[in-house]
């Protein structure tokens, strides 16, 4: 693809628009655009068909429209698919689509290749970061796994930290919610962060979106081990943050929290996760660690994760156990892009 082309899904529909009036078309060019794009998954202008002839031949000249199709999938048996997709300069990046209750399901994608934050506890900060990705290919992993079937919700939890691409994220958040695009409403997307707290206020400035915290400790100490981002933005300052982050009414944060064996998972812990969380509109997503080669972590024991809900549900605490999905595909983040690079250096 010639790199004086402009790849249309790198827009927004503000950008679309402006970018069609320097061609000398209308504004409502950009909205019939975006439903050919995101409506009709239609990447080839010659079946535009309710646009002119030489219009057509005019966005060859000077436009595309990227997609991405999976290199490989993987399918678990509780229905769990992981894509594995190639980008145009070599590169993978992963997302898995998840099934829920009543026949709905939540794409997980990622948003850069590798990531830059180093946490402890996970396999796709083992990479580094490689690359931003743009916002054509962070909305390109919601229409590849839309030709598998309807995506109910999105979630921004997949490899690389959002808010360290947080420009490209906030243009894909616009498509994502745009209502000629891919039409999701702000609550049913969901980003993830480490921990970025000023991009944080400019997130909430900027776009509206479901928040998740990846908090995981409940002091410095451990936090710091686990979660190097943590010595820049030490709890007092991250926990201030989420108390001043923009709501909606009946709106919570979420606070991930990756449960560890004889890490974070004593009931001391959750006496202090308890106070951490005070005066914050807040639910817990309680995760048992993903065990994989090469980690020294281990998972919790089926009694100490109980007790960890259990203190928090009696503290009025929203705690949820979040169900492990595709444990036979390895279907944590970089698990398929490790397992798949590692093949293909052996032979």
């Amino acid at each position: 693809m010639s790199e004086s082309k402009v790849d249309l899904k790198n827009l927004d529909l503000d950008a679309l628009t402006t970018f069609l009036e320097g061609l000398g078309k209308e504004r409502f060019r950009a909205r019939q655009m975006f439903r050919w794009m995101y409506r009709q998954g239609v990447s080839d202008f010659a079946r535009m068909t309710d646009l002119s002839k030489e219009f057509r031949q005019q966005l060859e000249t000077r436009a595309y429209v990227s997609r991405l199709v999976p290199e490989a999938l993987e399918v678990s048996r509780d229905g769990t698919r992981k894509y594995l997709l190639r980008l145009a300069d070599g590169q993978t990046v992963e997302s898995v689509r998840i099934p829920m209750d009543e026949g709905r399901s939540t794409l997980c994608i990622s948003t850069q290749v590798g990531c830059a934050m180093q946490c402890e506890f996970c396999l796709t900060g083992t990479f580094g970061l490689m690359r931003n990705l743009t916002p054509g290919e962070i909305v390109n992993q919601v229409c590849a796994a839309l030709v598998d079937g309807p995506v109910n919700n999105i979630v921004l939890m997949g490899m690389g930290e959002p808010l360290h691409n947080l420009d490209n994220v906030v243009t894909a958040l616009r498509i994502f919610q745009a209502e000629d695009g891919l039409n999701y409403g702000p609550r049913k997307v969901t980003l993830s962060t480490c921990g970025l707290v000023p991009e944080m206020a400019e997130l909430g400035r900027r776009v509206r979106v479901n928040l998740a915290v990846s908090l995981n400790a409940t002091t410095d100490e451990v936090r710091d081990r686990l979660m190097p981002i943590n010595r820049r933005y030490p709890l007092a300052q991250l926990m201030e943050a989420c108390r001043t982050f923009p709501l909606q009414p009946r709106q919570r944060i979420t606070f991930e929290y990756i449960v560890i064996r004889d890490v974070n998972d004593s009931p001391a812990d959750a006496k202090r996760l308890v106070k951490l969380l005070h005066g914050i509109k807040a639910k817990v997503n309680l995760i048992p660690f993903n065990e994989h080669e090469g980690s020294p972590w281990r998972a919790p024991t089926a009694e100490a994760m109980d007790a960890f809900q259990t203190y928090l549900l009696s503290r009025n605490i929203v705690a949820i156990r979040r169900a492990g999905k595709g444990a036979d595909i390895s279907a944590a983040c970089g698990q398929l892009k490790g397992r798949l690079e590692k093949i293909q250096t052996d032979t």
